[in-house]
């Protein structure tokens, strides 16, 4: 029986990949270990199975035996023990959800519902390295793999609207602090029949500007405000979110040697959780826009078109809506004046879903079919 090793399970990833292993009755067919870089000896996670207490993750003999690993533990663990193992030789499976690895030679960026071809691949010829892809990259990716599998894009610009929950749990409960520091100077005012909106807005200005706002995490203030800057500057002028939306699009598409140019401008929103997108497509050329639309719809099950009108819009098109969801909805679809092989359209997807966890759940059972 093969042994798999699960290490960064208890964070915010790693919790969404335990609910979706249970749903999916996945804990089977193998012997799960529980690894912790904090709690060595402690109890590890309800799986309905007998398991061990939870091991030491930075003990490479306890590591080297295991035919595949899987990590959310995130880039530092990745940084430190992945190379100690493979210099020792280590001849399992890595899978990943942290970025250290995606764009390494021997490497696949996973996302099986638009790139099982490139996976299928790379198992056949020994890859044994698997990483989930940057998450509005994914989410783009699902929701229009019809576009690309039928080589339709010649460019695209996705402008994002990326939730905190894509900074990780402290940034999240960081927002909610915001909201409620907002919440409770403006309160009396909000409560005021008498008072107008323009006091309440300058008593929230003020607030956001206060030095005693709590910004540990953002640096700045996200509620009732937004973030036009995400992870680090690079030497093109775009951010390195912004950057992986090309090298990123074309390794999991396969497209290396041909790449479609991908570029936008990445924005932190005060949404909790559900990046959204809005893209610009040029087609390669002018095509009747129900084809696109059967196009984008039959690209994957989890593919949504929401009719593009308020109703519609409103009810299905937003983070509130697709929180929790592993449908991918798509919507505002629509030809622009620019000209007829222009296309616009907007998505919402779940980041810690599709945009996280999925990609790492499904590329494991792939894995074990593979070896069986």
């Amino acid at each position: 029986m093969f042994k798999i090793g699960f290490v960064g399970w208890r964070g915010m990833v790693g919790s969404v990949l335990m609910e979706r292993m249970l749903d999916e009755n996945d804990f089977q067919g193998f012997e799960p270990i529980f690894f912790t870089t904090s709690n060595v000896g402690g109890k590890g996670p309800d799986i309905g199975l007998d398991i061990p207490s939870l091991q030491d993750a930075y003990d490479l003999k306890l590591l080297e035996p295991l035919d595949i690993i899987v990590t959310c533990q995130g880039s530092d663990y990745t940084k430190e023990v992945y190379p100690q193992l493979r210099r020792n030789k280590w001849r399992g499976y890595w899978i990943d959800s942290a970025s250290t690895l995606r764009l390494e030679k021997n490497s696949v960026i996973v996302l099986d519902p638009v790139n099982k071809p490139v996976i299928d691949g790379g198992l056949v010829s020994g890859i044994k390295t698997y990483v989930g892809g940057n998450c509005t990259v994914t989410l783009m990716l699902m929701g229009l793999s019809g576009l690309f599998a039928g080589h339709h894009v010649e460019w695209l610009n996705s402008m994002t609207y990326q939730s905190a929950s894509g900074g990780g749990a402290k940034h999240m409960k960081e927002l909610v602090s915001q909201m409620a520091a907002i919440g409770r100077v403006s309160q009396e005012l909000i409560s005021d029949p008498a008072s107008t909106a323009i006091e309440v807005d300058a008593l929230v200005t003020e607030e956001l500007r206060n030095s005693s706002h709590p910004v540990e995490q953002f640096g700045v203030p996200l509620a009732a405000s937004l973030i036009p800057w995400i992870d680090r500057a690079m030497e093109s002028g775009q951010t390195r979110e912004e950057w992986k939306g090309q090298v990123e699009t074309n390794k999991i598409m396969g497209t290396e040697e041909k790449p479609v140019p991908v570029d936008g401008v990445c924005v932190r929103v005060g949404a909790m959780r559900c990046h959204s997108q809005a893209f610009t497509i040029k087609l390669n050329k002018d095509m009747p826009l129900d084809e696109i639309t059967d196009i984008i719809g039959e690209g994957n099950p989890w593919v949504k078109l929401v009719p593009n009108d308020k109703e519609s819009t409103l009810k299905q098109l937003t983070p509130a809506a697709v929180n929790g969801h592993l449908t991918v909805p798509v919507g505002r679809l629509r030809k622009m004046l620019q000209g007829p092989e222009y296309l616009t359209a907007f998505s919402c997807g779940d980041q810690l879903l599709w945009g996280a966890a999925e990609p790492i759940r499904r590329i494991l059972r792939i894995i074990l079919e593979h070896l069986s």
